[in-house]
């Protein structure tokens, strides 16, 4: 272990002397986790609407009201003898409102009286938003226009849990986290491995007497370190800006974070040494640590959203795993019975990348 730690000082020694490497470890994760986590929304609000109003009734204005007093809309006013579809061509709106002639006597008289929406789908997940907000704000005006003979016989009580708000950054922020751990601590080990190779002063290494696994887990061990740091810088932006905190058993998060760090560290090592080019092993680690975390690990949208055809490949990916247990430990709470199975997997993995690391390099044990 003397030679392991030597080589994990080693790796330390110069990762810190680089002062823009360092900076790259420590300071570039927390801006990524700030910046995007505060930029990626799937809540809307204060989206502009055109109302064409041909009623001009008091039933009218109050229906439009209803959509005034709501934070996801913006009401825009409209000319009534303009086109409504030039609102769209000409970007003024996202949805037009049309209210027709005798709203406000059919709404007194108890007839049905149509109201059209018309909403610019060019953006698919936008128009969802619009439509499912606009029948909300319709069914309120609705029940407060309904006699008490006409009531809805069945009301449902909602309540939501974990994230009551339905805050953004509680939700994205620790997909973020996890993927800042995903994409820096395997940059730095992939580069540290390559560079070696690229410049052959890999061949002091194999002249020496450290075998292979004292050689790997130094580099792993160190990395492990700087995924150590990132963590615990994360966490405390994560529990002070954002609101976050522990939800039940935290030793979980703890045991699958030790796991994680030798994951991703063994993942870098293992690119490095199997890629001694630094520029291609910083594209191997940006497609395996950033693209396919971020896509496939339900960072962005649940797993079962993602086709059927490529769905297969997130049971891969080892960020999807860890994804689900920060999430566990900061909001729900599920602890060993939720997240077992998880941070088995996480185990598994880091080991298949250790292993291959080895066997890219067991050419260094050579038989005396």
């Amino acid at each position: 272990m003397r030679r392991v730690f030597a080589q994990t000082r080693k790796e330390l020694t110069q990762l810190v002397r680089d002062w823009r490497t360092f900076g790259l470890a420590l300071l570039l994760p927390l801006a990524l986790l700030i910046l995007m986590s505060t930029a990626i929304s799937l809540t809307a609000s204060h989206l502009p609407i055109v109302v064409q109003d041909l009623d001009s009734s008091p039933a009218s204005r109050e229906f439009i009201d209803a959509f005034r007093a709501s934070i996801t809309f913006h009401v825009v006013s409209w000319p009534t003898d303009k086109q409504p579809e030039t609102a769209f061509t000409g970007n003024v709106a996202r949805g037009v409102l049309i209210i027709p002639e005798h709203f406000g006597r059919d709404i007194a008289r108890g007839v049905d009286s149509p109201v059209q929406l018309l909403i610019d789908a060019s953006d698919a997940n936008t128009a969802k938003l619009i439509s499912g907000y606009a029948s909300q704000i319709t069914r309120a005006y609705d029940r407060l226009r309904a006699s008490a003979a006409q009531a809805e016989p069945v009301q449902a009580a909602i309540r939501l849990w974990y994230n009551p708000g339905r805050s953004s950054p509680k939700f994205f922020g620790p997909g973020i986290f996890v993927l800042g751990l995903s994409l820096f601590p395997p940059l730095l080990a992939s580069l540290a491995m390559a560079k070696e190779g690229e410049q052959k002063t890999i061949l002091q290494v194999y002249v020496s007497n450290i075998s292979a696994h004292e050689f790997l887990l130094g580099k792993v061990f160190a990395f492990m370190a700087v995924t150590f740091a990132e963590y615990v810088s994360g966490l405390i932006l994560m529990f002070t800006a954002f609101g976050l905190s522990l939800a039940g058993d935290p030793t979980p998060f703890i045991i699958a974070t030790i796991l994680y760090a030798f994951c991703v560290a063994s993942f870098g090592t293992m690119v490095g040494a199997a890629i001694p080019n630094q520029a291609a092993a910083i594209q191997a680690v940006a497609f395996g640590g950033f693209i396919l975390v971020f896509l496939l690990s339900g960072l962005m949208f649940p797993i079962e959203n993602i086709p059927a055809g490529l769905r297969w490949i997130s049971n891969f990916i080892w960020g999807r795993y860890y994804i689900e247990i920060v999430r566990d430990a900061l909001l729900q709470g599920g602890g060993w019975p939720a997240t077992w199975f998880k941070v088995a997997i996480i185990g598994v993995i880091g080991a298949i990348f250790y292993g291959i690391a080895w066997r890219k390099m067991r050419r260094m044990q050579l038989a005396i």
